[in-house]
């Protein structure tokens, strides 16, 4: 499921290390329950796009395979994908996931961010 275990990497994808994003155990043990329902999924794509009340909001993507560009971390046990325009607003970020009944999932921590709307999806740099 998840390539961990595998050394090689897919063709035109490079490696970095939890600097750039970090899964805390919390959410790597939600992301392998959820890559284990997805079937064909072996990575989690972690993402920024523009959009949200904040100018920019993260996306979370299960995806079976990396593209050209993409870099790869192995983190808590899950190997995420960033694509190269992300990581620039990605780097030092912590994905953690929250079993609270309410504001609870996952919970990004971005040191970049400037500022974030309450729910914690969006933010501007």
């Amino acid at each position: 499921m998840s390539v961990l275990s595998s050394t090689a990497l897919p063709e035109g994808v490079r490696e970095a290390d939890e600097r750039l994003v970090r899964l805390t155990e919390d959410a790597g043990a939600k992301v392998l329950e959820l890559l284990k329902r997805e079937g064909d999924a072996a990575y989690l794509r972690v993402g920024i796009s523009g959009g949200g009340c904040n100018g920019l909001s993260y996306r979370l993507k299960f995806v079976p395979e990396g593209k050209r560009g993409d870099i790869l971390v192995r983190s808590a046990g899950v190997a995420v994908l960033v694509d190269s325009k992300s990581a620039l607003y990605l780097k030092g970020t912590v994905l953690d996931y929250s079993h609270a009944m309410i504001g609870g999932g996952f919970e990004f921590s971005n040191p970049n961010a400037k500022a974030s709307c309450s729910c914690g999806e969006s933010f501007s740099i």
